[in-house]
């Protein structure tokens, strides 16, 4: 005889399932679309703090314990990104804050990163990526949110970079673009919007050195810039 408790969990597991298989569907049948800019629902929710938003452009981001040296709109590719340089207070410590703010109802996350390695090379006429690995940042203001990001050591002839890049999003954040696609997807049958900011983090190390030894740095000025962005904007 099959016990009570046994049809439970296979009639929980059947959820699971189907649950599962709706979203793959769901995914699968929006996903070319997306790459081909077309959405598959006639009227888009608006993003709350749009202009808050599209603002990081032109003044930038404040950054809690550093100081924001010089900041201006920058051509990366085919968009302009907000470029901050900051030196941390009461040190000589600096850093390249990128961000990448979205600018409309429409605007998705797509070749950023591709973008900013081509702006490094135009930059400085060599980007060599090494040491690459995945990272994860953990924010506990304003609230307890893990973040998946890419971290990364740069050469160039003039110096050498370890970097650090996602997208962030209200609840947290990840390097790869499908995470906000498919989170923008489920929050549009709420109608409600995913916004993003594409971040990339340059700080100068010694030449050709091991990115590892910077990361305490990266991984307080990634958590610093998520929080104030989820603060302040997001």
């Amino acid at each position: 005889m099959i016990s009570l408790s046994k049809l439970v969990k296979d009639s929980q597991w059947n959820q699971v399932v189907v649950l599962l298989l709706l979203l793959l569907l769901f995914a699968i049948g929006s996903f070319p679309g997306y790459l081909a800019g077309k959405w598959q629902w006639q009227q888009i929710a608006p993003v709350i703090k749009l202009k808050e938003l599209k603002q990081i452009r032109n003044s930038g981001l404040n950054i809690p314990g550093w100081q924001n040296v010089e900041q201006n709109e920058q051509e990366v590719g085919e968009h302009k990104w907000s470029l901050q340089l900051i030196k941390k207070q009461d040190s000589e410590t600096k850093a390249i804050v990128l961000l990448l703010p979205q600018n409309g109802p429409m605007d998705k996350p797509e070749v950023e990163w591709t973008e900013v390695n081509g702006w490094g090379k135009s930059r400085w006429g060599k980007w060599d990526v090494a040491q690459y690995r995945s990272a994860q940042l953990t924010v506990k203001q304003p609230s307890a949110t893990k973040v998946e990001a890419r971290f990364f050591r740069a050469s160039t002839p003039q110096t050498t970079f370890g970097v650090l890049q996602w997208y962030a999003l209200p609840n947290g954040g990840n390097p790869s673009p499908l995470n906000w696609f498919l989170a923008d997807q489920l929050a549009q049958w709420r109608k409600q919007r995913v916004p993003w900011v594409a971040v990339s983090i340059l700080i100068p190390m010694e030449p050709l050195g091991q990115v590892e030894k910077i990361w305490p740095l990266a991984e307080s000025i990634g958590e610093t810039v998520q929080t104030a962005l989820m603060t302040r904007l997001l």
